[in-house]
């Protein structure tokens, strides 16, 4: 879900940059517009083991983000306007979205008065559970118990599995491991995992993921702002493509249900959870537009095609990597030209 950070990626996009080949190929390579995503945006903190680094940004890089792309031959605009430009003949300037998945308390805390202050459109995409204060983020739940023991003991594929946790390098091989298996997991599988984590090495999953998530009364602070667009993400954060077709469009359904109950408009966006290629398929993408939604975003890397050249519930986005702060690539990114050289792990 992030870009690669090593030193060939960063040196090809700085190269890209001061070659000018971004400003060459953009009419041509860039389509109609670009989706960014990102998710957390909160302070840095001095932690040596962050897993979740990749996921996040800081307030001094969305604020100076936002001020470069209002300079750059952009138009930042919401979802709805994406939508229109995507299904119209290419006409002037290109676009860029600005999408925020996850539903954590930091963007009403960091993001939220960034965007308001600098007036551009932008999105949040929120799973109902989370505002509801009934989520799960297992996700945090494998952070913390990895990042307070020195070794860790689970049941994966049915036999125990012993991983040693006490160096950083040890934590993080760990932690990639578990969360790549975990994300394999059907939903009941999964609960199975958590529980297990969370009762060996006494992670409260509930509390932690309610101090991380936004409400309902959060919400509230930002749903009014013309600028804002409130888009649904499921009830429960599910990986689609585990669930059993009915499941998988309940979790839909029920998400833009509850969502609409709650705010002052149904909403008409939808993003798949996680989003990479493996979380959902094109079963998913029918279910979406069965369900009434205008737009369906993923995780998967590209540029948006005008003249309806791309899926509206299928469209591309560009996953911000936290981990880079460089304005350039971040041109480049937009540009839409070196999408192969920010691919995703």
């Amino acid at each position: 879900m992030s870009y690669k950070t090593g030193w060939g990626a960063a040196l090809r996009f700085e190269a890209a940059y001061l070659g000018g080949l971004h400003r060459l190929l953009e009419r041509t390579h860039g389509g109609a517009g670009i989706i960014l995503k990102f998710e957390r945006v909160r302070p840095p903190r001095q932690d040596a083991f962050q897993p979740l680094r990749s996921h996040e940004i800081t307030p001094g890089f969305l604020d100076r983000a936002i001020r470069a792309l209002k300079r750059w031959p952009l138009d930042i605009v919401g979802m709805d306007e994406a939508c229109r430009r995507a299904s119209a003949p290419p006409a002037g300037r290109r676009f860029v979205a600005l999408t925020f998945d996850g539903g954590t308390r930091d963007f009403v805390d960091f993001a939220y008065p960034l965007l308001a202050a600098h007036e551009v459109p932008f999105t949040v995409y929120l799973p109902t559970a989370f505002a509801d204060g009934l989520g799960a983020m297992w996700w945090l739940a494998l952070e913390q118990a990895i990042a307070t023991h020195d070794r860790i003991s689970l049941i994966v594929d049915h036999r125990q599995r012993h991983f040693e946790t006490a160096s950083v390098a040890d934590k993080y091989r760990a932690y990639f491991y578990l969360d790549s298996w975990m994300r394999t997991l059907p939903s009941h599988e999964l609960a199975v995992a958590t529980d297990d984590l969370c009762g060996r090495y006494a992670v409260d999953l509930a509390s932690l993921s309610r101090h991380a998530a936004l409400s309902w009364d959060d919400v509230a602070t930002f749903v009014s702002n013309p600028k804002a667009t409130i888009g649904s993400s499921t009830v429960n954060y599910p990986v689609l493509a585990h669930l059993a077709d009915a499941e998988a469009l309940r979790e839909i359904a029920m998400g833009q249900a509850v969502a609409t109950s709650a705010l002052p408009y149904e909403p008409r966006h939808f993003a798949y959870p996680f989003g990479d290629e493996t979380s959902f398929d094109r079963r998913h993408v029918a279910m979406t537009a069965q369900a009434g939604f205008a737009s369906a975003v993923t995780s998967v890397p590209g540029v948006v095609k005008a003249n309806g050249g791309s899926d509206l519930h299928a469209l591309p986005r560009l996953a911000w990597d936290g981990r880079r702060q460089s304005l350039r690539a971040l041109r480049v990114m937009v540009s839409g030209v070196m999408l192969g050289a920010g691919a995703r792990r």
